[in-house]
């Protein structure tokens, strides 16, 4: 199944446990496999290529001898076999169509194996985030659209509290159940691709940019929560630069008052 379960290796002589779906590919160098993971880490293990296929599963893809990749890190087919992460491998070019279909219909698997677990109502979603409901930052839950090639489209709006509201400028009524995409028609792409590694390979990530749909920089935190849905944090930079001075005149005020409290010795 899709999105579980680790492989145990030897790397550096100590015992190392890698989740499978963090791992992007692997290269093999007769036995000794070369797994790079999401974070940019390459781990060496000596294990050979069939061992390591049954171990890594249905999910995984072998573009050309040697060369095993996960179906969810590649984002298209070109003359190379273009990742999600930037990177690009070569692959058996007589081989192309039938790769290509071979990915199509394992990523479809693994897309179908986004089962709906998450809460059925609002209500539901309520409940699940109440510690939020009142937090002084902004949250959301979203539930990712993935076009048939397994790209991010859009997201909907499932869960959000009332800094949200404020900070998206829309009441809670018309984001919940809407597409990011029909609020703002300059939806920056960046966004998509950003939430898309944490849906698909669990990550949690943090980026700091302008969000030109709000006109203003926003720090983002974003983690996997339901399947095919991840959770946001959301803070506007002004805000942050504001509670941060807080912080400091506070910080000076407390240590002013301590001096004026202090004994004169002279």
């Amino acid at each position: 199944m899709y999105g579980s379960g680790t492989i145990t290796i030897r790397h550096q002589w100590k015992k190392v446990e890698i989740e499978i779906d963090k791992i992007i590919y692997v290269l093999m160098h007769r036995q000794d496999a070369e797994i790079h993971v999401y974070g940019d880490k390459t781990y060496k293990a000596r294990i050979t290529c069939e061992e390591l296929k049954k171990k890594l599963g249905d999910s995984f893809i072998e573009i050309r001898r040697g060369c095993i990749v996960s179906a969810m890190a590649i984002r298209s087919i070109t003359d190379t076999v273009n990742l999600m992460n930037g990177e690009s491998l070569r692959y058996t070019l007589s081989k192309k169509t039938k790769l290509r279909n071979e990915i199509y219909r394992k990523q479809q698997d693994i897309l179908d194996w986004f089962a709906d677990d998450a809460p059925r109502t609002q209500q539901e979603y309520r409940q699940h985030y109440i510690c939020y409901e009142n937090a002084p930052f902004a949250f959301a839950d979203i539930e990712m659209i993935f076009d048939e090639e397994s790209h991010a489209l859009d997201w909907i709006f499932r869960y959000g509290n009332e800094a949200l509201a404020k900070l998206e400028m829309f009441p809670l009524e018309r984001l919940i159940g809407s597409t990011f995409g029909s609020l703002f028609e300059n939806m920056d792409s960046k966004w998509l691709r950003f939430y898309e590694k944490a849906v698909l390979y669990g990550e949690v990530m943090e980026i700091n940019d302008y969000s030109p749909e709000i006109d203003a920089d926003l720090k983002v935190i974003c983690f996997p929560t339901f399947r095919g849905h991840c959770g946001c944090i959301l803070l506007h930079a002004d805000e942050i630069k504001l509670h941060g001075k807080g912080c400091d005149e506070e910080e000076l005020q407390s240590s002013e008052e301590e001096k004026s409290l202090k004994p004169d010795t002279n």
